[in-house]
């Protein structure tokens, strides 16, 4: 129903890795219950966020494979409680605007 923007979107991988370390599939599939996105969406803003210094990754055998596992640097936890901090007074404003509570006089 709303847009999603970029940042948005970087701020809830960042909380999903905050709770834990996860590989690909199923750091999608945890977007996905958010918002509508696909793999071709987020592997590239995993690349970013990769470059920017907010995630490392490992790798880890499952099933005789590598799987590529996500994990936070100090970095992207100091982002992650910037988002959360900006969300907090962003949705506040918001919920008071759509619940009737705003005026300007």
């Amino acid at each position: 129903m709303f847009q999603l923007g970029s940042a948005l979107l970087d701020a809830c991988v960042l909380a999903i890795l905050h709770k834990e370390d996860t590989y690909g599939y199923r750091l999608t599939q945890e977007v996905k219950q958010l918002m509508n996105i696909s793999e071709s969406t987020l592997y590239p803003v995993l690349r970013r966020l990769l470059k920017e210094g907010y995630l490392k990754t490992y790798d880890q055998e499952y099933m005789g494979r590598n799987r590529r596992y996500y994990q936070l640097t100090e970095e992207g936890k100091q982002k992650y409680q910037e988002y959360l901090v900006g969300w907090k007074e962003f949705s506040d404003k918001v919920s008071t605007i759509l619940e009737g509570g705003y005026s300007d006089e």
